[in-house]
């Protein structure tokens, strides 16, 4: 039996490349709005926006203010007219629309441990956004459940949206259960924050500032095999590997 018999993994930059996602929309955005999306302007949305998440994280303004505030913002700051609200509106749904995967063959590894794990997804953002970019991704194949913190009402760090997905997914015991993603502050502090064992998925070989400790960084996904799979499992992936090769 594997190690960990539930996995719960973040969505963006971790399973689903928002980063690519995120330029595409934005791009899209402004172009529809008349703004030209030069690196500049790209920029000072992405600064903006990142402090408002950051806010949201630590349970200092609500989701609606940030999706209210974002674009407003960022329209007063480079001196632009327009509804910062419609705006936003305009850009989620460009957003939902981007279901690009992250490198390294996520669906591979998915369809692995989802033969010897149960596999949920446990993401911030919001709810429609979400859902249809990981369907888009081809992902439900191999997820149970995708748990996002606008339905929930809780953004990670927070433990509430650990423990519900937990009791949804009808997990007791939570020395088997690991969770998987690419921020410390969001994934891996809150994971830690509902009593679970961490991965730190490093794909850039960041450096850790020291403040979150994870059980484990990985910097490809495959490296997941190890942590997850008893040595017979791991046998049954490597065959499976050179069959594909021959």
């Amino acid at each position: 039996m594997a190690k960990y018999y539930c996995i719960l993994f973040d969505a963006d930059n971790t399973l689903l490349d928002f980063d690519a996602a995120e330029a595409k929309a934005l791009a899209e955005t402004l172009v529809h709005y008349g703004i030209e999306p030069d690196s500049q302007t790209v920029e000072t949305y992405r600064r903006i926006n990142a402090g408002l998440w950051q806010q949201l994280e630590k349970g200092q303004i609500r989701r609606e203010k940030l999706m209210t505030e974002r674009f407003t913002r960022f329209l007063k700051e480079i001196g632009a007219a327009g509804n910062g609200a419609e705006m936003n509106r305009h850009y989620l749904e460009q957003l939902s629309t981007h279901p690009d995967l992250m490198p390294g063959g996520v669906a591979d590894v998915l369809r692995e441990l989802s033969e010897v794990a149960t596999l949920a997804i446990v993401t911030n953002g919001f709810d429609r956004v979400q859902s249809r970019r990981v369907k888009g991704a081809g992902l439900l194949d191999y997820i149970e459940e995708v748990f996002v913190s606008e339905k929930l009402d809780a953004e990670k760090p927070s433990r509430k949206i650990f423990d519900a997905a937990l009791r949804t997914l009808g997990v007791e015991n939570k020395e088997h259960v690991l969770m998987v993603g690419d921020s410390l502050s969001s994934d891996i502090q809150g994971g830690e924050n509902a009593g679970l064992d961490t991965c730190w998925f490093n794909s850039s070989r960041a450096e850790n500032p020291g403040r979150v400790n994870p059980t484990y960084e990985i910097a490809r996904l495959e490296e997941l095999y190890e942590i997850v799979m008893e040595p017979e499992e791991l046998a049954c992936v490597g065959q499976k590997n050179r069959r594909h090769q021959q």
